[in-house]
């Protein structure tokens, strides 16, 4: 355990080089079987674990009973530091996928560094302020919305009964229900009321009736296709948005593991340059 990997975990980014040094002397080191369970879900939260090689994996429990692994994590990543904060059970079950070693830092050994190093207590507060701040920006700042729940809360009544009306208009109940209409008042016109009908052939009264009905109907079908138009236009809206967020999120993944190669050759490059150092060194016999 070093105290640049230590800085890893968010908690501790904060911790300056003693205090990460400090905190790294705590340190447990076990080494795990495959398929081996580190804790379970209810287990009580005593400590986080940092990845020195291998592979673990978190699962949860479905509604159905099924195990269902939500992460595989690997050298370098670390889980569990939450609740050796707050001491609360897990949510969720740590197996060994293949034979892992794990740095373990207990949560009395946390409380006591704590109790005793005040000034980095309240830095590591500081970092996680900073990151529940960050937290609730993303949340009041989202991108991701729900167009028709979002287009739900602003219908007004003749909106909604323009697309009722639009939507029974383009269904084959209305045109059944149109042509029993026309059979009944066609039927009832020519042949029940052979005297006096109310609507003699050519049925000039009908006639008045459908363009009536079809000079009203066009207006609505519209309105509800220019609503329709709107949420396809709020929907390309976001998905612009996202595809923004998520390029610019891209980038600075990209610039992140730009400074880890330079970090990583830096480090090769020290290292020859041990190697040549230590050759270049004439040895002595005896």
């Amino acid at each position: 355990m070093t105290p640049d990997t230590l800085r890893t975990v968010p908690i501790f980014e904060s911790l300056d080089e003693k205090g990460a040094s400090a905190l790294c002397d705590l340190f447990e080191t076990i080494d795990c079987l495959p398929d081996q369970v580190l804790f379970r879900a209810g287990d009580a939260g005593d400590g986080m674990y940092l990845i020195e090689q291998g592979t673990i994996g978190i699962s949860m429990k479905a509604a159905d009973g099924q195990q269902l692994t939500i992460a595989e994590l690997g050298r370098g990543e670390f889980f569990g530091e939450m609740a050796m904060i707050d001491g609360k059970p897990r949510s969720a079950t740590a197996t060994a996928m293949e034979s892992s070693r794990l740095a373990i830092l207990s949560r009395h050994h946390f409380l006591s560094f704590v109790q005793s190093n005040s000034n980095v207590a309240l830095e590591m507060l500081g970092a996680l302020a900073h990151r529940l701040r960050r937290t609730d920006e993303l949340l009041q700042n989202r991108i991701t919305r729900n167009v028709n729940e979002e287009e739900a809360a602003h219908l007004t009544f003749g909106d909604r009964a323009a697309d009722t009306i639009a939507e029974f208009g383009g269904s084959w109940k209305c045109i059944i229900a149109s042509i029993g209409l026309f059979i009944i008042w066609i039927g009832t016109n020519a042949f029940l009321l052979t005297r006096t009908p109310f609507d003699p052939f050519p049925f000039i009264l009908l006639n008045l009736a459908l363009n009536m009905i079809t000079a009203l109907q066009a207006p609505i079908i519209m309105m509800s296709q220019n609503r329709q138009s709107h949420k396809d236009r709020l929907r390309a809206d976001l998905d612009y948005a996202v595809n923004l967020k998520n390029e610019l999120a891209l980038n600075e993944i990209l610039q992140r593991l730009q400074v880890l190669e330079r970090d990583c050759l830096r480090l090769t490059e020290r290292g020859r340059s041990g190697e040549r150092n230590r050759s270049s060194i004439p040895s002595t016999g005896t």
